[in-house]
C-alpha cells in the first residue's frame, strides 16, 4: 500500500487526486541514443579530423591518418516501484493504481535526466564559464550565455542541437541581468514568460530542484549549469523505461513498477561548457 493512503479516509472528497509537483524527463532528447543495447556497456565511436594537403602530380597522396576511437557507457539498472492494496483500494473513490503509473514513471524519468547530468560533470571540460563574467559573482547574464557560445564556437561545433540546462533561479535572474534598455531585453522577457525557449542558438531547458540531485549548487550558491552539443553526450538504454501493474497474492496488492537499464557517458568534452552561476 502506498504509504500515506488511509490520509485519504474520508467521508466526502473530490475523486481527482492532486498530483505531488515533480519533475519528468527533458534530457534524453538532448542526448545521442542509442536504444536495444544487449549486455550491460555500450560503445560509442568518434572519429578523428585531418588537415588536407597540395595534390602534386606524379606524387603519392597523403593520408590525414584518422584517429579513430569509442567511449564506453556502462549501464545501470533503475526501478521505482509501489504496492496498492485491493482492500484499501476499496475504500477510496479514485484509481490509485492509475496514479501511482504516474508519480514511479516520473520517478524514473528524471533519473533518466540525472544519468545525463552526472555525465556532464564527468566529463572534466576544459571549456568553463566563471561567476565573475559579466560581473562580480554573478548569476546568469546575456554574457555569460554569449561566452559559452563563443567557446562551442571555437571549437567548431555545429550551431544546431545545443542546449542549456539551467535552475529556474538562474532564468529568473537572466531577467533582472538584463537591462531594460538592452536590445535582448524583450528576448529574454519572452524567454523567462516561457513564450520561446530558444535563444543564441541554444534550446534552454529548465529544471527546478530534484531529489536525485539535479544541478549541483555548492555552500557558496554557486550553481553548476550546463551548455552542450547533442553530440557530446551519450545516452544508452538496454531496458527503455516501462510500467508494469502486477497482482501480488502475498501481498493482496498490486505492484506498480516503473523498470529502466541505461547509462550516459560524455563523447567529446569539446561540445560541453560548465556555467558557474552565483545565487543570490
Amino acid at each position: 500500500m502506498a504509504l500515506g493512503l488511509s490520509n485519504a479516509y474520508v467521508t466526502l472528497f473530490n475523486a481527482e487526486v492532486k498530483q505531488a509537483y515533480q519533475g519528468k524527463a527533458q534530457l534524453v532528447g538532448a542526448t545521442r541514443q542509442r536504444r536495444g543495447v544487449e549486455g550491460s556497456t555500450a560503445k560509442f565511436p568518434k572519429a578523428g579530423k585531418g588537415v588536407a594537403t597540395l595534390r602534386v602530380p606524379q606524387t603519392d597522396v597523403t593520408p590525414l591518418n584518422v584517429d579513430f576511437s569509442q567511449v564506453t557507457c556502462t549501464l545501470e539498472d533503475w526501478n521505482a516501484a509501489e504496492y496498492s492494496d485491493i482492500f484499501m483500494q476499496k475504500k477510496v473513490n479514485f484509481d490509485e493504481k492509475q496514479e501511482l503509473v504516474q508519480v514511479v514513471a516520473n520517478a524514473v524519468g528524471r533519473r533518466q535526466d540525472q544519468l545525463i547530468i552526472d555525465a556532464l560533470t564527468a566529463s572534466s571540460t576544459s571549456l568553463t564559464v566563471s561567476n565573475d563574467i559579466g560581473g562580480t559573482d554573478t548569476d546568469l547574464n546575456t554574457t555569460k550565455l554569449r561566452e559559452a557560445k563563443k567557446l562551442l564556437d571555437a571549437k567548431n561545433v555545429p550551431p544546431q542541437d545545443r542546449c542549456v540546462v539551467l535552475h529556474g533561479n538562474n532564468l529568473s535572474s537572466l531577467l533582472s541581468e538584463t537591462a531594460v534598455t538592452s536590445s535582448d531585453f524583450n528576448t529574454v522577457k519572452a524567454l523567462v514568460a516561457g513564450e520561446i525557449d530558444t535563444w543564441l542558438g541554444f534550446k534552454f531547458i529548465v529544471m527546478g530542484e530534484r531529489a536525485e540531485g539535479g544541478l549541483t549548487i555548492d555552500g557558496s550558491s554557486d550553481r553548476t549549469i550546463w551548455a552542450f552539443h547533442k553530440s557530446a553526450i551519450g545516452y544508452a538504454e538496454g531496458l527503455a523505461l516501462k510500467t508494469e501493474i502486477n497482482y501480488i497474492p502475498e501481498k493482496t496488492s498490486h505492484l506498480v513498477n516503473s523498470l529502466l537499464s541505461a547509462g550516459s557517458v560524455a563523447i567529446d568534452a569539446e561540445g560541453i561548457v560548465q556555467l558557474t552561476c552565483r545565487e543570490s
